[in-house]
């Protein structure tokens, strides 16, 4: 009896029927045909590119005239109000940004001309796909936003902690987003990418691969905005006062290290405290502990963008730090916490248009889009042309202009005159332009035929994937194979999974067998066709790695002690001195919120229930219980998760030799990462260990069991 086709086994065949056409860039088209419609714009006018902006040549800017363009991203950017339609979730800070040295020669930027000079910032961080209401330790990118209060006005280097993005083009914006966030027909699944939309989208997206990798990767879920890197992502322009032009690309290096958490403790965080990123940087900001960035810069000229094995306009691309290495001209502290969030975190509006004299463009079409898309949506979220002169979005310089009225006008110019030129002469005539002090985009040469096209240098997808896979430790490499083995497991339609381990086999083939293997497909699909062959020749590039670049030290980090009564107070009180020297946090955590008795009958103060705080929230954790404590705590369920999870997610562990039956019950099985503590060279060493922040080997010891 042959069994009816699904729903579901119907739009799988429909999915395949399709026709896909691959552009000179790689890129895929879906062609209309048979009884596929046309797409078309709003006004009903078929569609015969939407893959690419409208361009004069290949690599030319974005051109206004792009009615399809502007009315999709218009259209895109008005879709929610007032909650942002992505990086809804954000946290912000106050802070300032200081100079090490002059740069007057390579830019006029007046921020960057005197050294030791201070600029007030504002800095948001947040998730891309996730509402509001979201959890912080969801897998996404994570926006890292800057805002530059500077005497010549407002610079918003708005980034991510990822140096590279999905898409090539703006025009595809939308649709990312759109594939990404819950699949509209049910509303769900929220701030996660685990669904068959957004791997449908990828997995015919070529160009997203190397995006895939980092966000497989754990730079997808930092341990805290302290401990995690900021990228501006595109090329930009330095022009200094000589009109020469410098390439650059922005970097945030955390003074911290790089840390990040594994996904099976991301998860219980997420229950745990879902507010853990925002916490963290408030804890830390409130106790005097002001978190700390430098400014790097990659420089490069037009000579070594020429022979670049990539295109610098292509965001999709890095340039690897062992070619251009990144200069630090600077710091970054953040050092104040709002005083209202909706006023400040909620209302921050920031525009990659926003940029000042001796700071400029390239012509990267994603950039491009942005610097069209960003003061559309600000206007419709914020309601109003007016939004600039919210305090958090004020420049902190003189504005003078002839712009009026509107909604919450709060400021507007006063006397008869609004409009320039004009003949009335002095403070009555208002402002006047500046050739010399204003913004002068740098004249780039630009000329070719007006198409949608997109240019064959962009057309490498796998290489750079490839590369930064390679640059992993091999710890870093099976977290990025489970991820994707997760994620893809989520997805419901099998085609999919296929057409997805088809472009790993063009990264790597051990990578894709082992997805694969943890998907179990009944057969290996052939690799997917590619544009441009994936390059063998491509280094490890050790700066892509977090473990190759942790911080060696617990400077910023939490220990979490777990105490009962009968703890010897002797040693907590050494453990906490220790802690401290080391530039971290000891929080207590006991069966009651209350606080225990220690065995000379001092009261120790707890900072967090057993219930409440569990080894998740900590970077590591002793186990000071006496033994009638460790007897109790046997037989309850939080405190063996307490002591497993620490153990599973491959921390350091301490303990007073009164705990070990508590240890045993757990399942930890004592290991170079577990230590019994007792004198100063016991606590010592045990500091010293959790410096490196994970025992690794362990968590490769515990998949083999």
């Amino acid at each position: 009896m042959t069994q009816k086709p699904t729903r579901q086994d119907r739009e799988s065949a429909q999915l395949l029927d399709q026709t896909l056409v691959r552009g000179q860039g790689g890129e895929t088209h879906q062609t209309a045909g048979g009884d596929t419609p046309t797409l078309t714009t709003q006004q009903g006018i078929p569609v015969a590119d939407d893959q690419n902006s409208l361009k004069p040549g290949p690599r030319g800017p974005t051109l206004l005239e792009d009615f399809h363009f502007r009315e999709k991203i218009f259209h895109f950017d008005h879709e929610r109000i007032p909650e942002r339609v992505v990086h809804a979730r954000g946290f912000g800070a106050h802070g300032f940004f200081e100079n090490y040295d002059s740069l007057a020669d390579i830019t006029r930027a007046d921020l960057f001309q005197r050294p030791g000079e201070r600029t007030p910032v504002f800095v948001r961080f947040s998730t891309v796909v996730g509402n509001k209401g979201s959890a912080d330790l969801a897998r996404d990118v994570r926006g890292f936003a800057t805002k530059f209060y500077t005497q010549e006005g407002n610079w918003d280097l708005v980034g991510n902690n990822i140096p590279v993005f999905f898409i090539q083009d703006a025009i595809k914006f939308p649709d990312l987003i759109h594939a990404a966030k819950p699949e509209p027909d049910r509303g769900f699944p929220q701030a996660q990418t685990a669904h068959d939309n957004f791997w449908d989208f990828i997995s015919l997206t070529p160009e997203s691969m190397h995006m895939v990798m980092w966000v497989m990767s754990d730079r997808a879920i930092p341990r805290s905005f302290r401990f995690m890197e900021g990228f501006g992502v595109h090329s930009f322009r330095l022009v200094n006062r000589q009109g020469a032009s410098t390439f650059v690309k922005f970097h945030w290096k955390p003074k911290l290290g790089l840390q990040s958490v594994v996904w099976n403790e991301a998860l219980k965080i997420n229950g745990a405290d879902p507010d853990f990123h925002r916490r963290d940087l408030w804890d830390a900001i409130q106790a005097g502990d002001p978190p700390e960035w430098e400014l790097g810069l990659q420089l490069f000229d037009e000579a070594f963008a020429e022979r670049f094995e990539f295109d610098i306009l292509d965001a999709t691309k890095i340039i690897p730090e062992e070619q251009v290495p990144v200069r630090r001209v600077g710091r970054l502290i953040l050092d104040g916490c709002v005083d209202n969030f909706f006023a400040e975190t909620e209302q921050v509006a920031f525009c990659t248009q926003n940029v000042v004299p001796g700071i400029d463009f390239s012509d990267d079409p994603l950039l491009q889009g942005r610097n069209f898309s960003y003061l559309d949506t600000q206007l419709k979220r914020l309601g109003s042309p007016n939004f600039t002169q919210l305090p958090i979005n004020a420049p902190t310089c003189p504005v003078h202009h002839f712009q009026q009225d509107g909604q919450m006008a709060l400021h507007n110019p006063k006397g008869r005159v609004n409009y320039e030129p004009n003949s009335w002469k002095g403070d009555s005539g208002g402002p006047r332009e500046c050739p010399v002090r204003g913004h002068t985009p740098f004249p780039a040469r630009v000329e070719g035929e007006k198409l949608r096209s997109r240019s064959d240098t962009f057309g490498d997808h796998y290489s750079q994937a490839r590369q930064f896979y390679i640059s992993q430790t091999g710890t870093e490499q099976n977290h990025i194979a489970a991820a994707l083995v997760f994620e893809l497991s989520k997805v419901q339609r099998p085609a999919i999974r296929s057409r997805m381990v088809a472009h790993l086999l063009n990264i790597d083939a051990g990578l894709a067998r082992t997805v694969a293997e943890g998907l179990r497909l009944k057969e290996i699909p052939k690799p997917a066709d590619a544009a441009w062959p994936t390059r063998q020749d491509l280094p490890p590039s050790p700066a892509l790695s977090i473990l190759l670049n942790g911080p060696g030290r617990f400077e910023g980090r939490r220990l979490g002690a777990l105490v009962t009564d009968g703890v010897e107070s002797a040693l907590l009180s050494a453990l906490d001195g220790a802690v401290t020297a080391a530039g971290g946090t000891l929080v207590i955590v006991a069966p009651e919120v209350g606080g225990v008795t220690a065995r000379d009958g001092t009261w120790i103060q707890a900072d967090e229930k057993l219930d409440g705080g569990p080894s998740v929230l900590f970077d590591a954790v002793a186990v000071l219980v006496s033994e009638f404590g460790a007897k109790l705590l046997e037989q309850e369920p939080t405190a063996r998760d307490f002591v497993a999870d620490a153990y599973a997610h491959a921390k350091f562990i301490g303990y007073a030799p009164s705990a070990l039956p508590l240890l045993e019950k757990a399942g930890v099985e004592p290991d170079e990462g577990v230590f019994a503590l007792g004198g100063p060279e016991a606590l010592a060493g045990f500091l010293e260990a959790c410096g490196e922040l994970r025992l690794w080997a362990r968590e490769a010891r515990i998949k083999r069991l």
